[in-house]
């Protein structure tokens, strides 16, 4: 049997080798795809005088010969549905595939991408809050609706094999992405991420030949962290705010510009995390909550005020933590009215905090940058050199700053 992909043959022979007691020699089944064979236990035996080797078969009309020939026929016929079955939803076979799906042993031929990645956020949400976070697994499931939404209204299908998801399906994905949702590309790398682990487990797996992202580029992100300058760092620590709430919110930040530790951080930071060292500074230490990587900060005057200004106000944390966190979106509301009545003329994020104590706080005050990595809790030191790029264009800023107001105040004679 051969078709454009591979070719396949099955064949029956004696195992002349094992002969039983009574005579009677195992019958053994060879599967053969593209030159590479396996072999396997048909469970029948037979005298060596009542077998063919030429034909493969028993002969004679005895009901044992007869018998023989029908389950060997059987056999084949499962194994050619097999074969079928693999080739429409796999796009290749092996002989050593065959062999599992008619023993019944590990195969997955009829597994298919939809279904695959349904099984996969199952396995994610038992994760929660051991590997991962409940917002990533919210970030799966959104994943898995774009990717059904697009093989809806593209192929009007709600599921593919996995031998369709190639290079041209998952392009073709990207775009329906960005154009048809209005994706940003952020968002899209977010959304293909999971799809390639799958890609990736089928291909581990024997279920696809070869990996459908090999050959796939995510488009190139250029991050441009956004921070307040010295001057705006100062105006939003005099500025005073009538409620209480939206006071807390701007030691928040500060606290995280002079500590670079995130809201999803600051939240969770514990009495337990802060350390006293031998020369009498402190430093705090934790594991962060995206990376698991560890941040060692050393406790700045402005951070410590902040620290023991709460010890004791309704804004202490319970249960061990160092402060009772507002949501992210009210601080971030706060934020904006308090830039405003700082004249700080950016749209503030509590983020932005990080930032500021990684340029404006370190970096601009030529703090190595390796410092600032273990700092911030960075894995890779990349990420933290696109802080050094903006140091870059911070000092060009400062510069221009520096130029317009020395000028014409120094002249040559």
């Amino acid at each position: 049997m051969q078709n454009n992909r591979s070719t396949f043959s099955i064949l029956f022979y004696l195992n002349s080798g094992k002969m039983k007691k009574s005579g009677k020699c195992p019958i053994v089944g060879r599967i053969s795809v593209d030159g590479k064979n396996t072999a396997f236990s048909t469970g029948l035996d037979i005298y060596p005088t009542a077998w063919d080797a030429g034909l493969g078969m028993a002969v004679g009309k005895s009901k044992e010969s007869l018998e023989i020939n029908k389950q060997i026929e059987a056999c084949k016929s499962e194994l050619s549905g097999h074969y079928q079955a693999m080739l429409e939803n796999r796009g290749y076979i092996t002989a050593e595939a065959l062999k599992n799906a008619m023993q019944g042993a590990g195969t997955k031929q009829n597994r298919t991408v939809v279904r695959e990645f349904s099984d996969f956020l199952d396995e994610k949400s038992k994760c929660v809050g051991i590997s991962i976070s409940s917002s990533t697994l919210t970030r799966y499931q959104a994943a898995y609706k774009y990717f059904k939404r697009f093989l809806n209204e593209k192929y009007v299908l709600d599921d593919i094999p996995f031998s369709k998801l190639d290079l041209e399906m998952i392009e073709t994905y990207v775009l329906f992405q960005k154009i048809d949702l209005r994706l940003s590309s952020s968002t899209i790398k977010v959304n293909m991420k999971p799809l390639r682990t799958l890609a990736l487990r089928a291909f581990h797996r024997g279920t696809l030949r070869q990996d459908p992202f090999f050959d796939y580029k995510y488009e190139k992100i250029l991050k441009k962290p956004k921070w307040i300058s010295n001057d705006e760092l100062e105006r939003m620590m005099q500025v005073e705010m009538k409620l209480a709430s939206c006071n807390f919110t701007k030691e928040m930040f500060v606290f995280a510009c002079y500590t670079g530790i995130s809201y999803a951080d600051l939240y969770h930071l514990k009495h337990s995390d802060i350390h006293d060292l031998d020369d009498g500074s402190r430093m705090i230490t934790f594991k962060r909550k995206k990376t698991n990587a560890t941040s060692c900060i050393p406790i700045l005057p402005a951070a410590q005020a902040i620290l023991d200004k709460h010890r004791e106000t309704k804004f202490a944390g319970r249960d061990g933590k160092v402060f009772k966190m507002q949501t992210l979106a009210n601080m971030e509301g706060h934020l904006k009215k308090i830039a405003k009545a700082a004249k700080v003329d950016k749209c503030l994020t509590f983020h932005m905090g990080r930032h500021t104590f990684a340029t404006t706080v370190c970096l601009s005050q030529g703090v190595p940058i390796e410092t600032v990595s273990r700092m911030l809790g960075h894995t890779s030191i990349k990420t933290t050199q696109i802080y050094a790029e903006i140091t870059r264009t911070k000092l060009n800023e400062d510069m221009t700053h520096l130029e317009k107001r020395i000028d014409g105040k120094y002249k040559l004679a």
